[in-house]
């Protein structure tokens, strides 16, 4: 799972979120950043009120949430999603003794390569590099 900061870099580079059942985050306040939850249409559903997205918690007795606005929760993308925001640019994914390399086109005929301990991390790293920060 990505870390909390790279998390909230994704966030600062622009990338976007449409929540979708299946997807993880947490809560981006100081005591609530080491629960992960999960949206699913049983416990944790995207609604739209006002025009504005918020997560509704349902059925979940031992919070005492009832929902958040989706600026207040901090999506922890999974690794198909991360490989999903590299698309066609993802070359290659290997593992190394440093961790997990993932090479990238940058643009034609430039690849780079990234490396971390997680994958899932290390696909975070090699799209922030493609984001441009708004």
């Amino acid at each position: 799972m990505i870390s909390i900061e790279l998390a909230r870099d994704l966030v600062g580079s622009g990338v976007l979120w449409e929540p979708a059942p299946g997807d993880r985050f947490v809560i981006d306040a100081e005591l609530l950043t080491g629960d992960v939850f999960w949206i699913s249409d049983l416990t944790v559903e995207v609604h739209s009120y006002g025009g504005r997205s918020l997560l509704g918690f349902n059925g979940t007795t031992e919070w005492a949430l009832d929902s958040v606005t989706l600026d207040q929760a901090l999506w922890l993308p999974r690794e198909d999603q991360l490989r999903g925001l590299l698309g066609d640019r993802l070359e290659a994914v290997r593992r190394t003794e440093g961790g997990w390399e993932v090479t990238y086109a940058v643009r034609p005929g430039y690849v780079q390569s990234v490396t971390d301990a997680d994958l899932e991390c290390a696909y975070a790293r090699a799209v922030l590099t493609l984001t441009p920060t708004p």
